[in-house]
């Protein structure tokens, strides 16, 4: 059975990510992308479908930590007859792509064993495992298109369907394994000297966390969001995923388990905000470039999700072999929302290449010129219904955040225009734009509720709508923001912790039930802020960072009955969301999310 949500932590490339449990064991891994077939699948499975672990014979205890500034994860386990550490990570990627295992003696002696159980494509496919002539612990693995290389000094054998070492540290003692992926038609990579391996991922990471602006009370909260963030960029192309893992449900034993190993554009402006403001320009460039490169072509054929490189084909379908993560089917791969039709997404667009500019980012080439396209696109269309930023399975609406979203659109283009001095149909686009604006006045909000609704028509409520004042719409001090920020903290908050909506209750075409959404929760938090009311605030972000597990990584949703992490991990989403959050409470006045957004000019 894996580990629950909570006890994994990552290592990662740069161009993917390992899930390590805290007894060290590797239970997620797809190689060479973030969207490749897993090679080590137990997490959605069994160890049968793959896995790697190393840890003490003996009955042993745990804890671990990143090092300091880095993704170098350090796990030391104690024992009756003594201590040792084992040290993972994945040096940022070049030639090849290597996962590091260093264990390491640190007092007594210890007895290790290791387990290797390779299964490509999602844990169906049984590789072929050879051992290197005249290399006793050079093992290869190989199965059609891949190949893991093993290189270790111990002994490797042979043991039903695992290959095992067992061996033992004493203190100041370290035992290296490295374990190498390479397309099985070319010769196996040279092999790497592990400390300088090591030595160099450290020197790489400690440069790079170097660079974090945020000197605030929660420094090490954010830096380790921006660090997690870094992790989920693919670095060949810019783009960000979602999170490094398909189908952890939002539901235990439920069918709400999505594939988020892809890059959604509704994540588009706190993302770039909050590479920006943490000091990471590069970064954000590079997103801001993936965004133009994904929305390139007909504005009526633009996704809400794109591939990593901007493929538009995440065909959805079902891995009938794996159990899901306790017993939570269907695993998914691919994403069906991919042809959803979500007018936000071009508010969230326009809302990021304006900030784009606003900071001074090198202009990309023929932005504007695709945002003319866009926003001309968003003219025609705003008025139809869609499924909206919670990609339901139901039937389209006119959700009232997507119209709100849709104004964001005309909005941003228009100040665009106006600040940049960029030739634009500017009378046609504020004669939208105020249309939008009074639609959704009229019709998002109810005068028997006294608050803005989740759809036209309806009389529910949606944490969506936070981003009414969030994104300037209307300005927090409006009584009808306050009163839809009351009405959602008092019905979508459960336990102190924020829902979407209610499932039970909203047509999304799934069965009912989900943990609270802890994206959301950052945005009521950014709310207060905006309506003054500062301890509250305060003291809510502080409990949402208390929901961290140990070495600071968030999923997307928390299941405060079962106090315990919920959905896909680590989540882009919530860690964004965190980093704003924290600007936000923060006393720099020039870096503040939701006065930077909802402020636009």
């Amino acid at each position: 059975m894996s580990a629950r949500i909570e006890d994994y932590a990552i290592i990662g490339d740069g161009e993917t990510v390992a899930l390590v449990s805290r007894k060290g064991s590797i239970d997620w891994l797809c190689w060479p992308r973030f969207d490749s077939p897993a090679c080590f699948s137990a997490l959605l499975g069994t160890e049968r479908h793959g896995r790697w672990s190393i840890e003490p014979v003996e009955k042993a205890s745990a804890s671990r930590q990143y090092r300091a500034d880095t993704l170098i994860l350090e796990t030391t386990f104690e024992t009756p007859n003594g201590i040792a550490k084992i040290v993972d990570f994945m040096p940022p990627r070049g030639a090849a792509s290597d996962v590091v295992r260093v264990v390491q003696g640190i007092s007594g002696r210890v007895q290790l064993r290791s387990e290797l159980l390779i299964r490509f494509d999602y844990g169906s496919v049984v590789p072929w495992i050879s051992q290197a002539p005249d290399k006793i612990s050079e093992l290869h693995a190989v199965a059609g298109p891949d190949k893991l290389t093993l290189r270790t000094p111990i002994t490797l054998q042979a043991e039903e369907d695992k290959t095992v070492g067992i061996f033992s540290v004493a203190a100041g003692e370290q035992i290296p394994f490295v374990l190498t992926y390479s397309p099985s038609h070319l010769p196996s990579p040279r092999p790497i000297e592990a400390n300088t391996a090591l030595t160099e991922t450290e020197k790489y990471w400690r440069k790079w966390s170097g660079k974090c602006r945020f000197e605030g009370p929660w420094r090490d909260a954010v830096l380790r969001s921006l660090m997690t963030l870094k992790a989920l960029v693919y670095q060949p192309t810019g783009g960000i995923v979602a999170a490094a893992t398909t189908s952890l449900p939002e539901r235990i034993g439920g069918t709400r388990n999505w594939d988020y190993r892809f890059c959604w554009l509704r994540d588009a402006t706190f993302t770039l905000l909050a590479l920006l403001d943490g000091g990471y320009v590069d970064e954000a460039e590079r997103w801001r470039d993936w965004l133009v490169r994904a929305l390139a072509g007909a504005p009526a054929q633009a996704q809400i999700m794109y591939g990593l490189a901007g493929e538009r084909r995440l065909t959805e379908w079902q891995v009938e072999w794996l159990s899901g993560y306790e017993d939570s089917r269907p695993v998914r791969i691919g994403n069906a929302a991919a042809g959803q039709k979500q007018l936000d997404v071009y508010g969230e667009v326009a809302d990021a290449l304006h900030h784009a500019r606003a900071a001074g980012l090198s202009p990309a080439a023929a932005a504007w010129a695709m945002q003319i396209e866009l926003t001309n696109h968003v003219a025609a269309v705003w008025s139809e219904p869609d499924e909206g930023i919670w990609e339901v399975r139901g039937p389209r609406q006119h959700f009232t955040h997507s119209k709100v979203m849709a104004w964001v659109a005309m909005d941003r283009a228009i100040k665009s225009a106006e600040k940049h001095q960029l030739n634009a149909p500017l009378e046609d686009w504020r004669t939208i734009r105020a249309r939008i604006h009074d639609d959704v006045c009229a019709r998002g909000f109810s005068k028997k509720r006294g608050s803005f609704v989740q759809a036209y028509g309806s009389e529910e409520l949606d944490a969506s709508l936070l981003m009414i004042p969030l994104v300037g719409f209307l300005p927090a001090d409006d009584p009808r923001v306050g009163r839809t920020v009351e009405a959602i903290g008092r019905e979508l908050m459960v336990d102190g912790l924020l829902h979407r909506y209610h499932t039970a209750k909203t047509d999304d075409g799934l069965p009912p039930g989900e943990g609270a959404f802890l994206a959301c929760s950052f945005w009521y938090v950014d709310s207060l802020v905006l309506l003054g009311r500062h301890t509250e605030a305060r003291e809510l972000f502080e409990r949402l960072l208390s929901l961290r597990n140990d070495v600071g990584l968030l999923a997307e949703e928390y299941d405060m009955s079962a106090r315990r992490q919920l959905g896909n991990f680590p989540q882009a989403f919530s860690h964004v969301a965190l980093v704003s959050s924290a600007y936000n409470l923060s006393e720099y006045e020039s870096s503040k999310p939701a006065r930077q957004r909802s402020a636009a000019r």
